[in-house]
């Protein structure tokens, strides 16, 4: 903590010397700049002149088409709006007050420009913001195809695991958002599920401010979808064709008129997967060595529908009324087969065994959402009640068959096993943002979450004709939860430093019961979580940011449940009941700096987290390998990240992304001393070149570095994309074509030792994956896509 008062010591006494500074009375110009249908109007040019026409400021409107300019200073002012496309509009003002707000600006197409102007630019892909760190998707080519999964492993600072797990700086406690908040996309493995075409960008948030939840130690990933702002009937057309087998149809279609906007998508999805698992265990018990080798094949099949709809409604001015619908149902068939081979140290093969195994899973979740935003005639004035409420249900069966081939064929009982599960979640939530003045905001807020699951589990042994309960394994798992929140977040500017002072409180209740009456466990607590954001900006092109929160994380259902499927009797995963919530204090600081062909983005962070998740693997009596999460002492971990962007030419693209950081995790259990140190290294290199004849072609690579703690080492992680493509029809298709996972080199390699074992196992989820993406877009530009649910208290 001492590093993080002194930072901040450093960093208020700059905020005090440039106020003292700020003497002078000066006039501050604010507003938004609108379409007649009220759609903010992006990226228009604001110009401050004065009597003579002299040029004293000039902004560009932000994506809510805000625009802010401070420190003018003349007796008469012109005011001047324009952007390609529209109407240039210039209004007269005269001092009256220091602060002078416009309120609304309406700008009026230009249909001659609108025919006959074509504009070249694009955006930077990477900016800094008080609070957060934003990524163009952009038009390359990984990111058009595939899912967001593919889309996260690109990001900076993300990195996606050969298993779908998403971490970022290396830390998987991350809170993954939809348009700034829950969905069923981010629950298991959904991510998957969503298509990457459906992305407009990702919001790094790696110190998020009070608005947003406390939970993640490493932060927030929040993922903005597309959104259509061109009138009439619109849509596209996404079909993806892949070996092994990967067919995608997605369908969008929307409509907006002045008073309403409608939109919809479809998607069906019909997955392959090929997996294998291989590991190598020596154990020594009574002073013999025994090994087993063993080999898992894994096919994998899943059949995915989901339809999202629902509708802007316009009411008045400052009224609008949002609703949508979302199911998501999958069904996944997975075929397994587990070969054991059992020897002595020195000898050869003495026993085998096999395993088949096949499970069905039906799961459907369903999700509704309400929004109603009222804004005012002051910018950025802004109230808005969000209100979500999921239901979804799962059934998965296993049927396992067990028979020794060595050294006599012989056949064992079969085994299966039921899993049924089901949730009820509901949120509301309710925040106002109030300018103060036109550089100074306070937010406040209040939200509620209620979450009920139930989990049923049975396992059968087959006994002649008839089934009995195998080991007492029937039961069921009861899980409440209710967390209470509310903050209060104030934001302001002196000179060149804008600041964000935040406060969060939140209230977790939670209940754990069972209904044999083995577990029960309640845990009431409250925590306060302050934040302060603070931005100076060196010049238009340059700025520095410095930033601090507190954060907890809450362990997940699937670190809590205590049973465990029998897929593999020699070693299996139980989640733990007991388990407390882990609290991270975080400080980082940051520069971002656009130059002419080169975006410049480093950062230093430190992390002190108390009570921390770790996994712990162990024997049983019955020589079964168990691993289960359990809380040590904590970690320190500090580190370094590096972004760099360059553009030589128009046409080709380089960047480079490395992030190395040190820790130190301590604590005990069971006799076992979790003291470790040591360094990681991730790091990805991607390169974009752009052909004539709209041609691209994109390659990435990505490095995971060497990591352990007390008990194991997992080896370092390859992985190579590449794609092509093509538009053509005026713009309106696109042909794409890429690899993921080229040359199978993404896999786990993990090492665990013992008092009396060793274990190494090779994972190999996913296989190299080939895709064909063909994308249309009806009545769309090539850098729009399909319309979502209004952004509104979510951005």
């Amino acid at each position: 903590m001492k590093q993080i008062y002194f930072l901040l010591f450093i960093l208020c006494n700059c905020l005090f010397v440039n106020a003292q500074q700020a003497g002078k009375t000066a006039i501050s110009v604010a507003g938004i700049v609108q379409e007649q249908d009220k759609t903010p109007i992006a990226y228009a040019t604001v110009r401050i002149k004065d009597k003579s026409a002299k040029l004293l400021s000039a902004a560009i409107t932000d994506e809510k088409g805000i625009f802010k300019l401070e420190g003018i200073s003349s007796d008469s002012l012109t005011v001047e709006f324009s952007l390609v496309g529209y109407q240039t509009l210039t209004k007269q003002l005269s001092k009256s007050n220091s602060v002078i707000n416009l309120g609304v600006i309406i700008l009026q197409p230009d249909a001659t420009l609108l025919k006959e102007v074509a504009v070249n630019g694009e955006q930077p892909s990477i900016s800094l913001k008080l609070d957060k760190k934003v990524f163009l998707v952009g038009k390359d080519v990984l990111s058009q195809t595939g899912s967001s999964l593919d889309v996260l492993n690109g990001v900076p600072s993300v990195s996606v695991s050969p298993a779908g797990a998403v971490s970022l700086r290396g830390n998987s406690n991350v809170l993954i958002l939809i348009d700034g908040r829950r969905s069923g996309f981010t629950q298991g493995n959904a991510l998957d599920q969503l298509p990457a075409d459906q992305i407009e960008r990702v919001e790094v948030i790696t110190n998020p401010s009070s608005r947003y939840d406390a939970a993640g130690s490493a932060g927030i990933i929040n993922i903005i979808l597309k959104k259509n702002k061109k009138s009439g009937l619109n849509g596209q057309l996404s079909l993806v064709g892949g070996v092994p087998n990967e067919t995608r149809i997605t369908p969008s279609l929307n409509y907006k008129s002045a008073k309403i906007n409608l939109f919809s998508t479809f998607g069906l999805r019909y997955s392959d997967y090929d997996g294998l698992y291989i590991s190598d265990q020596s154990t020594n018990d009574a002073g013999t060595t025994n090994l087993l080798h063993k080999r898992q094949d894994e096919d994998r099949h899943d059949d995915a529908k989901m339809l999202y709809f629902g509708g802007d409604f316009l009411i008045n001015n400052h009224n609008t009324i949002t609703a949508a619908f979302l199911n998501k149902t999958t069904n996944d068939h997975d075929k397994t087969s587990l070969q054991y081979d059992y020897a002595k140290k020195g000898n050869t093969l003495d026993s085998a065994l096999l395993r088949e195994g096949e499970s069905w899973e039906k799961r459907n979740y369903n999700q509704l959402e309400f929004n109603y935003t009222k804004t005012f005639n002051k910018p950025n004035q802004k109230y808005t009640v969000d209100m979500q409420y999921d239901f979804w249900n799962s059934d998965k069966d296993w049927n396992l068959s067990t028979q020794k081939t060595l050294p006599i064929a012989t056949n064992f009982p079969s085994v299966k096993t039921s899993s049924i599960g089901a949730s009820k979640d509901f949120m509301l939530q309710t925040d106002y943002v109030h300018p103060l003045d036109s550089i100074a905001n306070l937010e406040f807020g209040i939200k509620a979450e209620k979450r009920s699951v139930t989990s049923d589990f049975k396992a059968e042994r087959q006994n002649n004709t008839n089934w009995e309960i195998l080991d007492g394994i029937n039961n069921e798992l009861i899980y409440d939860e209710l967390i209470g929140s509310a903050y209060v977040q104030f934001g302001s500017k002196w000179n060149k430093i804008a600041y964000q002072l935040g406060m969060r409180t939140e209230l977790t209740k939670i209940g754990l019961e069972d209904r044999a009456g083995t577990f029960n466990s309640d845990k009431n607590y409250t925590r306060f979580f302050p934040t302060l954001n603070l931005s100076y900006q060196i010049n238009t092109k340059t700025t520095v940011q410095a930033s601090y929160s507190k954060r907890i994380n809450r362990p997940s259902l699937f670190a809590l449940y205590p049973f465990n499927e029998l897929t593999d009797f020699n070693s299996q995963y139980v989640g733990n009941p007991n388990l407390n919530p882990s609290y991270a204090d975080v400080i980082e600081l940051s520069f971002l700096s656009n130059w002419n062909k080169v975006t410049f983005n480093p950062s230093i962070y430190y992390q002190n987290n108390k009570d921390i998740t770790q996994d712990y693997t162990y024997r049983n009596s019955n020589g079964v390998f168990i691993t289960t999460p359990i809380n040590i002492d904590g970690e320190t971990r500090s580190g370094l990240e590096l972004s760099l962007l360059y553009n030589p030419y128009r046409f080709l693209q380089f960047s480079i992304e490395v992030n190395a950081y040190h820790f130190t995790q301590k604590g005990f259990y069971a006799n076992q001393d979790f003291y470790y140190n040591g360094n990681i290294l991730t790091s990805r290199i991607s390169t974009q070149i752009k052909l004539p004849k709209k041609l691209s072609f994109q390659g990435r690579y990505n490095f995971t570095g060497a990591q352990s703690n007390a008990q194991s080492r997992t080896a370092s992680i390859h992985n190579v994309d590449v794609g092509a493509g093509k538009t053509f029809l005026k713009d309106k298709a696109t042909l794409l074509f890429d690899v993921a996972n080229l040359f199978n080199l993404r896999k786990f390699e993990t090492t665990t030792t013992g008092n009396n074992y060793s274990l190494v196992q090779v994972n190999s989820p996913n296989a190299a994956r080939y895709r064909l993406t063909f994308v249309y877009k009806l009545n769309l530009k090539e850098n729009q896509g399909a319309r979502q649910a209004k952004a509104g208290n979510r951005n």
